[in-house]
């Protein structure tokens, strides 16, 4: 019972970052009026939390569903790129280690180059940054998997 907070917490707070995230790169399209851009945002969300419903076999095709949105707004506006980092988690947890980590690579990369097409230039933060945050998140991932096989789930 006391590892079952640790874990809910930390799936808590992922969500919880993913709405932040998520919420500020909706009102800041909003906010430039790229209202199609926001609504396509505001569909991702609902996507997102539409996994609790999807079955496991089922949640694969979801998690291809919610990517193909993410790069699709990540190329359509800035503030959707760092979407990805959140994401990264899905990743982790819905797929096998080793289709996780191939995934977890490709959304880092894919990230990295969406934000510097959008700065106009590949600079050291944005190959750093990136990177460093997909570690972390990968490390905080592979706790959370370490504590839902703890608890036998």
């Amino acid at each position: 019972m006391t590892m079952n907070v640790p874990y809910r917490l930390l799936t808590w707070a992922v969500h919880a970052t993913g709405l932040g995230v998520l919420a500020v790169a909706v009102v800041t399209t909003w906010q430039q009026d790229r209202l199609a851009v926001a609504s396509g945002g505001v569909l991702l969300g609902l996507l997102y939390a539409a996994a609790p419903a999807t079955p496991g076999p089922a949640r694969a095709v979801w998690l291809g569903l919610v990517s193909a949105g993410w790069a699709v707004l990540a190329v359509a506006a800035p503030p959707f790129v760092w979407l990805a980092f959140p994401l990264l988690f899905a990743y982790l947890h819905v797929l096998p280690l080793w289709a996780a980590m191939f995934g977890v690579s490709v959304l880092t990369s894919s990230a990295i180059i969406a934000a510097a097409w959008h700065a106009g230039e590949l600079t050291l933060p944005l190959l750093v940054g990136p990177g460093v945050a997909a570690a972390v998140v990968t490390l905080l991932a592979l706790a959370c998997r370490a504590l839902r096989a703890e608890l036998g789930r």
